[in-house]
């Protein structure tokens, strides 16, 4: 690995092998890359990581692969083979992190498991990703994005009224990802203090769980669950999507009587309404919600979306427009931060943001995304292997 920068980045020095495709795994991965981290990516040779073809959006890469698998190597092995198995467990002897997020159980079946792998080498971080974790009576269910948001009862919240409706993201995957991250870190530096590796057991629904700890409580001990309310907030009101008079659509947010005075004031130019008994505080204008919407959606309707910025601007209420993707990607913001890099592909550069938290202690890491099986020789040479034991391996693949 070469490395350009200057100053150590926190990771340096540490190797992490994943075996790894979709977005869970790959997306924790590539935050340890992001910190310096060396990650060796374990892909089946030819079509490597599944993802690699989930679409051609980015001049014939796959979106998901282009987003979280940069700075990281390719290493193609058939782990079916004995002398793939061989090698994957060279690597394993002096890793610090072993990822994988395969098919449940898989990679126990393989010899692969934490307590299986302790014995070669007790230093190793093990970090199993699955849906439902490692034991209790679903932990061999299969689990995609969707599932989980279902189970989680993420989309017993999101939508409307008449329907529910899931994240626009892989929102499952991207909270076990996140999981899964922060636990290697705290491994890490456990093992700092033990000098022995660890087992992290990271479950999509239990991350979800936690992320849906509001509903959760506000559904509290049988109570009724927050209702669907589109893009609006299901407890805060003014809190969501609004139209002005030519059509422009905003979001604004009052979350305090503060900032209701604030708005009655400056913004409908109703102060009155500020004293309404019916609006006197956050669970009354919830409560009378439809009646609080009409009145907003009058006196918006008399204001083009410039003079209703501007009214919202000078009376301190949050605001924000209801952007689309071609905007985030020209965001003003995004670009006066100077988040955007560049990095190497397959297809030549490509826009990469830097990762969210900067930094003056060290740069982040932005090097290539690969191809599949980019880094096989290279790799298996700094085994040891001979050049003719690689191409007898790769011929067999």
């Amino acid at each position: 690995m070469t490395k350009t920068h200057t100053r150590p980045r926190p990771l340096d020095g540490i190797t992490v092998v994943s075996l790894e495709h979709a977005v869970a795994a790959p997306f924790a991965t590539r935050q340890l890359a992001d910190l310096g981290a060396r990650v060796i990516k374990v892909e089946r040779p030819g079509g490597g990581d599944f993802a690699r073809g989930y679409d051609q959006r980015v001049r014939g890469l796959s979106s998901h692969f282009t987003w979280i698998n940069r700075s990281k190597e390719s290493l193609a092995l058939n782990l079916k083979q004995a002398q793939a198995k061989s090698a994957l467990m060279q690597l394993l002897q002096t890793a610090d992190v072993l990822v994988q997020n395969l098919a449940p159980g898989a990679a126990a079946r393989m010899g692969l498991s934490y307590d299986a792998l302790k014995a070669h080498n007790p230093r190793l971080i093990v970090c199993d990703i699955s849906g439902y974790g490692q034991d209790g009576p679903w932990r061999d269910k299969k689990a995609y994005d969707l599932l989980i948001q279902s189970e989680a009862a993420f989309l017993s919240v999101t939508g409307t009224p008449d329907s529910p409706v899931k994240a626009g993201i892989s929102v499952a995957d991207i909270a076990a990802g996140m999981y899964a991250y922060t636990s290697v870190l705290s491994a890490l530096l456990l093992r700092g203090k033990t000098g022995e590796g660890s087992h992290i057991d990271v479950s999509m629904l239990e991350a979800m769980a936690e992320w849906m700890g509001y509903p959760l409580y506000y559904a509290f001990d049988g109570a009724p669950p927050p209702p669907r309310t589109g893009a609006s907030h299901a407890s805060i009101y003014p809190y969501g999507p609004f139209t002005a008079g030519d059509g422009a659509s905003l979001i604004l947010g009052v979350q305090n009587e503060r900032e209701w005075q604030a708005f009655c004031e400056g913004v409908l130019q109703r102060p009155e309404l500020a004293r309404d008994p019916r609006f006197a505080d956050s669970t009354q204008r919830n409560t009378h919600r439809a009646e609080l919407q009409t009145l907003i959606t009058q006196s918006f309707s008399r204001l083009g979306a410039a003079e209703l910025t501007q009214r919202l601007s000078a009376a301190g209420i949050a605001h924000a427009r209801v952007n689309d993707l071609a905007g985030l990607w020209a965001h003003p913001q995004l670009a006066a931060r100077q988040r955007w890099r560049e990095v190497d592909s397959p297809v030549g550069p490509l826009p990469a943001l830097l990762p969210p938290g900067t930094s003056k202690a060290f740069s982040y890491r932005m090097d290539p995304i690969p191809a599949v099986g980019q880094h096989t020789r290279a790799i298996l040479g700094e085994l040891g292997w001979s050049e003719e034991q690689i191409t007898r391996l790769q011929a067999q693949s």
